[in-house]
């Protein structure tokens, strides 16, 4: 395993030459670039640009690995899913264009109106769609566990069942709701055959990281786990015990 980080919250508010040379300097492996922040790389840019992005990470020892949109396909409108999966399939043509192995997608959580089933469904479909195109770039449609209801891992796994797709899977989050109904091996389970990239939070707050680094391990996981961590103003030394931390608890 390797130790990543994304740019939500931490690096949110550094440009991206500034996040690739302090992601270097700490030893971090991959990032994943959160849409919005400060860095701008978004679908938007232009082909130049793009190739402007590609390079400064090819000359980097950091690796350009997922970007982290917020495209959700639960909506009751059919018209708004549609668009979330135009937005998505913008995101793999970013990521073709830049060098990015995934692209981060997410439930968010049930909505009023339509049954669950129906919504867990609807979600696999549209998930499958976009990782149908994203297919012929290489490019990977990542889920990540996520949204109330959504995130508990059975419903992860029928929403996982519905896409079933080669280039559909898991992003692992690290939730409160893995330790519970069995706790976070069980639930590890579930998800087991899915999980390509991995979140993981602040190492202090009573997660059984340990345990799950021990579930990774005996996968043969050998991707990134990647930090979603809230901002410090010191981030280049908060950025060196969380690496320590992670060292031992990975060991």
């Amino acid at each position: 395993m390797k130790l990543g980080s994304v740019t939500y919250n931490m690096f949110k508010d550094t440009d991206l030459p500034t996040t690739i040379q302090l992601a270097d300097k700490l030893g971090l492996a991959a990032l994943e670039l959160r849409t919005t922040h400060r860095h701008g790389v978004e679908p938007t840019l232009s082909k130049p640009e793009r190739a402007e992005v590609k390079q400064r990470f090819a000359a980097a020892k950091v690796r350009l690995l997922s970007y982290g949109t917020v495209c959700e396909f639960q909506s009751a409108d059919h018209g708004v899913v549609m668009q979330q999966v135009k937005d998505c399939k913008a995101f793999v043509e970013l990521a073709r264009d830049t060098g990015a192995l995934g692209v981060k997608v997410r439930p968010n959580g049930y909505v009023t109106g339509l049954p669950e089933a129906t919504t867990n469904r609807q979600i696999g479909e549209a998930m499958r769609e976009c990782g149908e195109y994203a297919k012929q770039y290489g490019v990977h449609i990542w889920m990540e566990v996520h949204g109330r209801g959504t995130q508990e891992p059975k419903n992860c796994r029928t929403i996982m069942e519905a896409a079933n797709h080669p280039n559909v899977g898991i992003c692992w989050n690290s939730n409160p709701t893995d330790v519970v109904a069995g706790g976070v091996a069980s639930n590890f389970e579930l998800l087991r055959p899915w999980i390509r990239n991995v979140h993981i939070n602040e190492l202090w707050n009573g997660y059984p990281y340990r345990e799950l680094f021990g579930l990774l391990k005996a996968m043969n996981y050998q991707g990134y786990t990647l930090a979603e961590i809230q901002d410090n103003p010191q981030i280049e030394r908060f950025m060196q015990y969380y690496k320590a931390l992670w060292t031992e608890l990975s060991k």
